[in-house]
Parts: C-alpha cells; sequence; structure tokens
C-alpha cells in the first residue's frame, strides 16, 4: 500500500468562526498522524468567507506545532501572489523550526479574483512569470554563495521539499522538466488526471531533488458506517460547488438527506462531474474505491479530501479512510 496524506482547507462552516475553522484543523491533522497518514497539506485561498488558511505559512506552524510526526505542508502556497523571496523565508523559517517535516507545494493559480490579486500587489502577468519565479525560489534554497547579494535567512541550504501541484497539463510538464514531485487536483478538476499522469512520467527528467518520478493525486473522501450516511455528508461540498460556479461562495453549509429538491438537475450534474473522482461509502466500500483509484492511476501516494459539514464526523471519515489504508497494506504484503 502507498502512502496517503490529507488536504485541509480549514473550511469554515456556517454558524463557526476563521478561529474555530483553525481549531478544527489542527485537531484534524492530530487524527490523521494517529490514523498513519503521512503529510497534512493546508491550501491558500483569498477572500473566500468559507476557507481559513489564506496565511497558509501561519497555519502550517500552528499545525506543526500541535503534532509530532506528520509532515505538514501546502496544498499550495499560490506562487504568483507572492515574492519568491518570502516564500524561502517563510518556509525556511518554518523548516527550521520543524525540520525534515515541512513540504512546500507550489500553485500557479492566484486561488483569487482578479480585485483580490489587486489588493495582494501582484497582477494578471504574474502568473505567467510563474517559471521563473520558481526557479528563482529553488535558487534561495541552495546554500549561499560568496558575495551573494540576496540570501533568504533562514533558508538558504535547507532542503525543503518542493511540489508543483496543477490541475491541467502545464505544471504536469513543468515538474516533469524540472525534476519535481507532482501533485494532481482531482478532488475538484479531474479531467485531465490520466493524460497528466502519463505525460509527467514520460518527460521525467532526474534532478538534485528527485531521481525517478513521483506523483500524487488528490481525492475527495466521504466515509460513514453507512454508504446512506456518507452521501449524505458529501451533500454539503456539492452545495459549496454550485454555490462558487453561481458565484455566491460562503461557509460550508449543512448536509442535505434530499438535495435534489434543493437543485436542478443540472446543477447537481455539475457539482458531480467536478466530484466524481469522489470516494464515498461505508468501510468497505471506501477499501475497495482507494484499491480501485490506486490500481487504475498508478500513483505513488494519494491524498484525501474531507469536507465534511460536522467535525467529529469529519474525524470519523479521516479514521475510517486511514483503517482502510493499513487494511490495504497488509493485504499487498501477505500477497
Amino acid at each position: 500500500m502507498i502512502p496517503y496524506s490529507l488536504l485541509d482547507l480549514a473550511p469554515v462552516v456556517q454558524g463557526s468562526t476563521p478561529r474555530q475553522a483553525l481549531l478544527n484543523s489542527r485537531s484534524l491533522a492530530q487524527t490523521a498522524e494517529a490514523s498513519g497518514y503521512q503529510r497534512f497539506w493546508l491550501a491558500e485561498h483569498h477572500n473566500m468567507t468559507g476557507i481559513a488558511s489564506a496565511a497558509t505559512a501561519v497555519a502550517i506552524g500552528y499545525v506543526a506545532e500541535g503534532t509530532q510526526r506528520i509532515r505538514v505542508g501546502s496544498g499550495g502556497i499560490m506562487l504568483p501572489n507572492h515574492a519568491p523571496l518570502m516564500v524561502a523565508e517563510q518556509f525556511g523559517t518554518l523548516a527550521s523550526l520543524y525540520p525534515e517535516r515541512i513540504d512546500l507545494g507550489l500553485g500557479r493559480a492566484p486561488g483569487t479574483d482578479s480585485l483580490t490579486m489587486q489588493a495582494l500587489r501582484r497582477y494578471q502577468d504574474s502568473v505567467d512569470q510563474f517559471p521563473r519565479d520558481l526557479q528563482e525560489l529553488q535558487g534561495y534554497f541552495q546554500p549561499a554563495q560568496p558575495g551573494q547579494a540576496v540570501q533568504a535567512v533562514p533558508g538558504a541550504g535547507l532542503k525543503v521539499p518542493l511540489w508543483l501541484l496543477g490541475s491541467s497539463l502545464f505544471s504536469a510538464q513543468l515538474a516533469a522538466a524540472l525534476g519535481l514531485p507532482f501533485a494532481f487536483a482531482s478532488h475538484f478538476a479531474p479531467d485531465h488526471l490520466i493524460q497528466a499522469l502519463d505525460l509527467y512520467r514520460s518527460r521525467f527528467r532526474p534532478s538534485e531533488q528527485l531521481q525517478t518520478p513521483y506523483c500524487m493525486a488528490a481525492v475527495p473522501m466521504y466515509a460513514a458506517q453507512s454508504a446512506e450516511q456518507a452521501r449524505v455528508l458529501m451533500s454539503s461540498t456539492q452545495q459549496q460547488f454550485i454555490a462558487l460556479r453561481r458565484g455566491t461562495p460562503g461557509p460550508l453549509k449543512p448536509p442535505l438527506e434530499n438535495i435534489e429538491a434543493h437543485f436542478s438537475a443540472a446543477e447537481l450534474a455539475g457539482a458531480d462531474h467536478a466530484l466524481r473522482e469522489a470516494i464515498i461509502g461505508d468501510p468497505e466500500d471506501v477499501q475497495r474505491g482507494i484499491a480501485r483509484f490506486i490500481d487504475r492511476t498508478g500513483v505513488d501516494e494519494i491524498m484525501f479530501s474531507a469536507h465534511i459539514f460536522d467535525h467529529e464526523k469529519r474525524l470519523d471519515s479521516v479514521r475510517i479512510a486511514g483503517q482502510a489504508c493499513q487494511t490495504l497494506a497488509r493485504q499487498t504484503a501477505s500477497a
């Protein structure tokens, strides 16, 4: 069985606060650690009232301080929003405080709208500069050279693993060219999953960081003691996708037992298309779903995303998925 990990957006649920969302993220990471997860990543989004992880490096530090073993990182930092030097300093600081536990996943999308990009003092063409900014960032993590005018302190000489994230083919090609691990966002944009993985593997060039291709894919996970309960849990995410496409994003809403009565068939079809890689059901369903996804994609690691309204049910879902992965590992070992 391959390593399994968890992606979190620190969701702010309806009627709650960003503070509680961040407290829940740390609790979730602690549960993931106890359940054998490899890494716990937080994602950067801005001007989103339903997401509390905008200051992603700060949130990573809070989670890392509350855990012992699990790797903590970004899934991802949206590099067009930042000066590469500042990213190197932030993650150099994290790596200094939590050695061998920090990952730096990088995305090319701004993760927000154009007005918010202006408020961040970044501009539309910063997306086009992503490859250049990425290589500049890599340089700051190299050992400082004599006479080097600009250094990342802390950061220089620290081996912070870089990952490229993507939902299309661009980052797959760039990750392959630079010899970096690649994570595909099939938890919300599954259309190019197989094509991107194949492209990454076929064009991979070894690097100082990575000698052979290493790819991960994210999938939504909704696990409960019955398949019916799991389907209801997923309805919060379905509502979130529909609200986003209506242009009315907000806090994560409570689940609906009869979601079909509240939205049009077209809206539900759009949400289900985005969530079509989701693994949903009781413990046996989940175990079979994980095995099928790994067999079909050949990924080296799987990352679950669990947007669930009730925190205790979210913890249960993460535990069920962890137990399923451990069972698959035992079956693999005894085969």
